[in-house]
């Protein structure tokens, strides 16, 4: 397709590749649609997004906040209580001590990560990140003029950096390191030792340590359970109502920064975002009611209980899952003997077919880098345990 010259597409948006996970979702969609009204419609195992939804305080709080007109906006940093609020959380369900006015509310996680960039990141730096990962992080920082720096990984790792790692890449450009943890697409953690040498080697080079933790709430394993904020104020958190607190589309997130740099973010989301949505921070509010973090709880051991059977289930399969994830509701699934099964070549190839034989819809490993990531896919377990039982007898039909 053409572009007329007055519509210029600039560099750096042709730099953004396209977002694979939802393009995949399109077709699974598409497909959906033909097999509506089969025995067998589709089942989605491809989005990272929990079947639960918002506990119903938190629907009761947008409601009353809409019938009471609370809806002008607030100040770029969000609202005051909910700050206070998720400090309270950092106390109660971490131990650490997280002042509020370090933390900053923010259009979802993904504001929060663009504003980080943008205000730490200058044309020409890099970012070490491992591989794979979660590649809309890796565009936050092609966005900011910065180049993303993905270090292969291993399963003996926990397809995590190390402090080894980062220290062989450090090189003159390097800005700092951008880290998940627990991980999309792996589910899996850094262990907190581990998370504090990378942290020293960063500090003694001057760069920045910034670590996303959207999925902390979502830990299975207490070792790991740990956020990087106890390391010191140093360190840069990115957290959001999405995940563990079941808000997905109500795009509300916050981010712990030093506090020196509040009140740079706060000018630079002053101009970009004005501020996140009023009537999702007041409905946040409620998520930290008793009965909603009771709930929340509950829900986090269905999650677990889902990974505990469908992970066992994935291996019998042999699409094996090299590393069981401690967090989140993902299985990083080695897909190779199937796709040697199927005929197919790539994990890719793979998705589509059990897409189509199946109608089960998984994402291929093609977004989130290029460590081996034509041998796997990602499932997600954000879904029923009847949905996942039955995608498993599928599957099991298929790769017979």
């Amino acid at each position: 397709m053409q572009v007329s010259p007055v519509m210029r597409i600039s560099e750096r948006a042709r730099r953004i590749e396209p977002f694979y996970v939802m393009e995949v979702a399109k077709a699974a969609q598409r497909m959906a649609q033909q097999v509506a009204h089969t025995t067998s419609p589709m089942i989605y195992l491809n989005i990272g997004e929990p079947d639960f939804t918002a506990p119903p305080r938190v629907q009761e709080a947008a409601t009353q906040a809409i019938r009471d007109g609370r809806s002008q906006y607030t100040q770029a940093t969000g609202l005051e209580p909910l700050r206070e609020r998720i400090s309270g959380w950092y106390r109660s369900r971490f131990g650490i001590t997280v002042p509020a006015q370090r933390i900053v509310v923010t259009a979802g996680a993904s504001a929060a990560l663009q504003l980080i960039c943008l205000a730490l990141i200058e044309a020409g730096d890099e970012v070490l990140m491992p591989d794979p990962s979660y590649p809309c992080n890796r565009h936050f920082v092609s966005a900011a003029e910065g180049t993303a720096v993905l270090l292969p990984t291993t399963a003996q790792e926990r397809f995590q950096l190390s402090a080894a790692k980062v220290e062989a890449a450090w090189g003159p450009r390097t800005r700092g390191v951008l880290l998940a943890s627990p991980s999309n697409p792996t589910g899996t953690s850094i262990a907190p030792d581990e998370l504090r040498r990378i942290h020293e080697v960063v500090q003694r080079s001057s760069g920045i340590t910034i670590v996303d933790e959207i999925y902390l709430g979502l830990s299975h394993d207490a070792q790991f359970g740990q956020s990087a904020l106890a390391l010191g104020e140093e360190v840069i958190s990115v957290n959001s109502f999405s995940k563990y607190f079941n808000m997905t589309g109500w795009r509300l997130g916050w981010m712990v920064v030093p506090d020196s740099l509040v009140s740079v973010i706060e000018r630079l989301a002053q101009n970009l975002f004005i501020c996140p949505s009023t009537i999702s921070q007041h409905a946040a509010l409620a998520c930290f009611e008793a009965d909603s973090l009771a709930l929340y709880e509950q829900r986090r051991a269905e999650f677990k209980a889902r990974r505990d059977f469908f992970i066992p289930a994935l291996n019998e399969l042999g699409l094996t899952v090299p590393v069981m994830p401690d967090g989140a509701f993902y299985a990083w699934a080695d897909c190779s003997a199937a796709c040697a099964r199927l005929g197919v070549q790539s994990s890719w190839e793979f998705a589509f077919e059990i897409m189509k034989q199946a109608h089960v819809a998984v994402t291929p490993g093609r977004d989130f880098g290029s460590a081996q990531t034509g041998d796997f896919v990602r499932f997600s377990t954000a879904n029923s345990m009847a949905q996942l039982r039955e995608a498993v007898a599928r599957l099991k039909t298929v790769l017979a």
